[in-house]
């Protein structure tokens, strides 16, 4: 060796090795970041160390979550909660909580979280049944379109439902949810930007919040599905604890037998379930089949109540067996009694009171149409945007119905009257046409569409050749989303043989389903004075008038029927026949509407500066949607237009759902004999450009 002091050697080692596990195995990069971020998080645990902590059977582990499932901020709060719950005895029983939890991705354009916010805020929600107000961390009135624009970038949402089982017990539910939120900010180690709202309507008061999918970076939030699941509802289980105190044996137990009878999927069932997966159990003294902290007084009168209902059967004295449906029954069972709570509810906000015989409850499809008024309104998931409406029928029966989505159209509002379902009605006049266009062959060109009707061969109203035929276009795209004609460039459509027949199956699939048409936005007593053109006055109108009980809604039905005649004969557009009969001129429904049209669209007019514009059939609209308003007469569309005297005009057409999402954008259309309006948006261009 020299004698210089800064003399050293270097001893070569094996190249890739980073450093060795034990039996001298390398150590990859990515296990020493794990290591090294375990190390800095507390020593997060892993899945196997839990594995064996929670079992559904003799033998059985709780299922490994992937390896993504611990990926996100809270991991290692949630794993230090889960082990100090372990740890606590029976005296320190923590109170029971329950958190569901969705993430919502949100779409460009998309008003999902504009429904959802909406719907959370309905009246009927707070202890006196009034509308519900959102909060915020720091406020008692959040504002929810403030919310929802700073979010309207955002990638995903997160909503959860909070409901303490002894929420009735606590002072103020607000606090609890805003501590639960701080003690949340603290395990994620981020600021949150949330709003929340309670809700009374329930037999359990519970909160709904819902939490901006970024952290106070403006990142995309993260949170570990751990926390999700576990952290978040241990989190709210000790707040509750910390006010009430922890839960008493005799509380649990109370608790325990009350679900003995429950028309619903319990603790009691759960417990069934996964801790004999045989679905046979003996609860004879020396079968020792549950654990010794169950006690089996309580499954014996679970039992003998699920007996009733077909799902259990006791096989020989003290051995049951129970059906493999129980779990889905029950909740179907509990499902269906939330519903006949709600229509109880809509009736008593009425005054009313009706047999249970009467309720009728329907599934996504309806076989038949229901016509009636909507005295009711619940979310079937009160997580998504699924709205289930209570119809009070002109049957005389009150209807619950699941519509599929209301995601982004806005569902009528308590008070309307409505027709559901049975939107079908045959083969449609465009499918034939398109068949007829294409002849022998298998392809629709639209520009030999468009060739015959400006030869005249075929003769339309209004005489718009290009808006009749991009109608069947637009009709040809629906039916290539449901998989019956393929695009093969836009002059160039693949059409089966039986496209009309198949057409018409498709319509008819679709008709089953609980789609919503609107048919008066007014009330009953709105409707009977109004000037405008009603739903009662397309009734009288009618040969095919809709059938009508004698009970219910169909009585009231009857009863404004009569009481609209009256007005009829006031405003002078009826009269009483020599005979004693009323008669009215055959156009008295167009009357009406054109009146009330002119009337409101020349008060919007004036109110904008602008002038008010009629539009007749065949005549072209063009302008920018700035809106809609309802009438009595139905609901119109507001357009601003650059014709008129100072080039600030302004029309009132009727509304089509196609307008939605077209607010605040340029359109053009073509008035159809009828009062429809063909579209089509955006600025067109011509030959001069």
């Amino acid at each position: 060796m020299s004698d210089e002091p800064s003399d050293f050697r270097i001893r070569t080692g094996r190249i890739g090795n980073r450093g060795t596990r034990a039996g001298g195995r390398p150590r990859s990069f990515i296990d020493q970041v794990l290591k090294a971020s375990a190390k800095a998080n507390g020593a997060a645990l892993t899945p196997a160390q839990f594995s064996n902590r929670r079992r559904r059977g003799p033998g059985a582990v709780r299922p490994r979550k992937g390896k993504c499932s611990r990926i996100g901020r809270g991991q290692a709060a949630a794993d230090r909660l889960k082990r100090s719950v372990e740890g606590r005895g029976p005296g320190q029983r923590l109170r029971r909580v329950i958190v569901k939890a969705r993430i919502v991705k949100l779409n460009a354009g998309s008003k999902r979280a504009d429904a959802h916010l909406r719907y959370l805020q309905r009246d009927g929600t707070t202890r006196d049944g009034a509308r519900g107000t959102l909060y915020g961390p720091d406020t008692d009135a959040a504002d929810g379109r403030d919310f929802l624009e700073r979010g309207r970038d955002d990638r995903h949402q997160f909503r959860f439902i909070v409901a303490p089982e002894d929420a009735d017990r606590l002072q103020d539910l607000r606090g609890f949810t805003r501590d639960v939120m701080r003690r949340m900010e603290e395990d994620l180690g981020t600021k949150l930007d949330w709003v929340a709202i309670d809700h009374f309507n329930t037999g359990h008061p519970h909160g709904h919040v819902v939490i901006r999918g970024k952290d106070d970076l403006g990142k995309d939030l993260i949170i570990a599905q751990d926390y999700i699941t576990d952290g978040l509802r241990i989190r709210a289980q000790e707040r509750v604890t910390l006010e009430l105190g922890p839960e008493t044996d005799l509380e649990l137990r109370g608790k325990l037998e009350a679900e003995m009878t429950a028309e619903r999927f319990t603790r009691l069932d759960r417990i069934l379930v996964e801790e004999v997966p045989s679905r046979r159990l003996d609860l004879r003294p020396d079968a020792g089949q549950l654990r010794a902290d169950l006690d089996e007084t309580l499954f014996i009168g679970r039992l003998k109540n699920l007996e009733r209902y077909g799902l259990a059967t006791q096989t020989e004295p003290g051995v049951w067996s129970f059906s493999e449906r129980l779990e889905p029954t029950l909740r179907e069972l509990g499902e269906r009694g939330d519903i006949i709570k709600a229509i109880n509810r809509s009736l008593a906000d009425r005054g009313e009171e009706r047999a249970l015989g009467s309720y009728v409850l329907h599934g996504a499809t309806m076989p038949e149409p229901v016509v009636g008024q909507v005295i009711g309104k619940r979310l079937d998931d009160e997580l998504g945007e699924r709205i289930g409406l209570v119809i009070d029928g002109v049957d005389g029966r009150v209807h619950h119905v699941a519509l599929p989505d209301a995601a982004d159209s806005e569902p009528p509002a308590v008070g309307s009257i409505v027709q559901i379902g049975g939107m079908s009605s045959g083969p449609r006049s465009s499918d034939r046409n398109i068949a007829e266009v294409a002849g022998n062959s298998d392809v629709y060109r639209p520009s030999t569409h468009r060739a015959l009707v400006e030869s005249g061969a075929v003769r339309i109203p209004g005489g718009d050749s290009d808006s009749y035929v991009r109608s069947h276009v637009r009709r040809l795209e629906a039916l290539r989303r449901a998989g019956i004609v393929e695009r093969i460039d836009a002059d160039h459509w693949r059409i089966p043989e039986d496209l009309v027949s198949r057409a018409a199956e498709y319509d008819a699939r679709r008709g089953a389903q609980a789609v919503v048409r609107i048919l008066a936005t007014l009330d009953l007593e709105q409707q009977i004075a109004s000037d405008g053109a009603t739903w009662l006055d397309r009734e009288l109108a009618s040969r095919q008038r809709t059938p009508l009980t004698d009970t219910g809604f169909g009585q009231h039905v009857r009863q404004a029927l009569e009481q609209r005649k009256d007005t009829l004969l006031e405003q002078g557009h009826a009269w009483r026949a020599p005979d004693g009969g009323i008669r009215a001129p055959r156009d008295l429904v167009t009357r009406l509407e054109r009146q009330e049209v002119a009337r409101v669209g020349a008060q919007l007019a004036a109110a904008r500066g602008r002038t008010y514009q009629s539009t007749g059939t065949g005549e072209h609209v063009s302008g920018t949607l700035i809106g809609k308003t309802d009438l009595a007469s139905g609901r119109f569309a507001m357009i601003a237009t650059s014709s008129g005297d100072n080039g600030l005009g302004f029309s009132l057409v009727p509304w089509q759902p196609v307008l939605d999402r077209r607010i605040g954008q340029h359109i053009t259309g073509v008035a159809r004999e009828g009062g429809g309006i063909d579209w089509s948006f955006g600025r067109q261009r011509g030959l001069g450009l």
